[in-house]
């Protein structure tokens, strides 16, 4: 009988340290979030990307749960036109002096299997915080053939109005307010 009762609680005691969260870095040579905003009212679509952004994932495939944390420098805007990025940065649009970072924290809220496809949480941007939710439109772990370490990649994406965040430059010349947001990201174990 203690036999059997040892080999339950052995057992009990493997599956959950299976079933650990793993905490995952962001890498910040393939986690870019990018946008495509109005220009004009329809006048045409620009589209920028932030080149510096750092950040962590806890991601637990067995319990189906997991949390996101990612920083964004705004002064790494890049729209590819220095005059624009440099504007982008000013008190008229992002004022990165007085705000430098945007952040996104959330939770994984839907799943398809073991893979996450939606997360929900807050968005921090120009000193205003909103929700916002992502979709992800991919997910998925290998092992890197380079490194030899996992890797797990999402591509994700989400619409916000960035006048909700008082970045409303261009309203009054008819900008259209609202940015599709499309975020690529790259992570391995810490």
């Amino acid at each position: 009988m203690n036999r059997i009762v040892l080999a339950s609680i052995a057992a009990l005691a493997g599956a959950s340290a299976f079933a650990a969260p793993v905490t995952y870095v962001l890498d910040p040579a393939h986690t870019y979030p990018s946008f495509a905003a109005d220009h004009f009212g329809g006048l045409s679509v620009w589209r920028g990307k932030f080149n510096s952004t750092s950040g962590k994932v806890v991601y637990d495939k067995d319990a189906k749960s997991g949390s996101i944390d990612v920083t964004v420098d705004i002064s790494s805007i890049n729209f590819g036109m220095p005059k624009l990025d440099e504007h982008a940065k000013s008190a008229e649009i992002f004022d990165a002096a007085k705000y430098p970072t945007a952040t996104f924290s959330g939770k994984f809220t839907k799943f398809n299997g073991s893979a996450p496809t939606e997360a929900q949480g807050t968005l921090t941007m120009h000193g205003v915080t909103k929700p916002v939710t992502l979709k992800i439109d991919s997910f998925k772990c290998i092992l890197s053939p380079l490194t030899k370490k996992e890797v797990c990649g999402v591509e994700a994406s989400s619409t916000i109005n960035r006048a909700d965040f008082g970045v409303n430059y261009g309203d009054k010349y008819g900008f259209n307010q609202e940015v599709k947001l499309q975020i690529q990201a790259e992570g391995s174990p810490a």
